[in-house]
């Protein structure tokens, strides 16, 4: 986990930070340890925000995975806004009117607290 973290701190603006919040989020959902310490059960994670903060970069992780696959199925209106800005950034449309453009150090801000937050928990257990 500490390798797919450091890339998403490492990594600058663009795609591929997008690409390595998305294998950030990848590793964590592969290990059900780490998804239990990130439930909203958890009175610290719900006073921490914490699940809504891993869902918006879950949001990234699904797009992603969107935008390898041809549909004709509903996608849902949330997940095509998500596949459209996650396309602009790739054919590098860095407008700030992108909502996920714009908010690219906040996500980087939410890694660092999930992360932190997973460190945390291993540590205790």
């Amino acid at each position: 986990m500490d390798k797919k973290f450091q890339k998403v701190l490492k990594t600058p603006a663009g795609f591929d930070f997008f690409v390595a919040i998305h294998d950030f989020i990848e590793y964590i959902e592969a290990n059900s340890f780490f998804i239990e310490n990130l439930s909203s059960r958890i009175k610290s994670n719900r006073d921490l925000k914490i699940p809504t903060k891993y869902n918006f970069l879950k949001q990234i992780y699904q797009g992603l995975e969107d935008i390898h696959i041809q549909t004709n199925a509903d996608l849902g209106h949330e997940r095509y806004m998500t596949l459209g800005d996650l396309k602009k950034i790739r054919n590098n449309n860095f407008s700030e009117s992108n909502s996920f453009w714009r908010k690219r150090e906040l996500f980087r801000k939410m890694t660092s607290e999930i992360y932190e937050r997973l460190n945390l928990k291993s540590v205790e257990v």
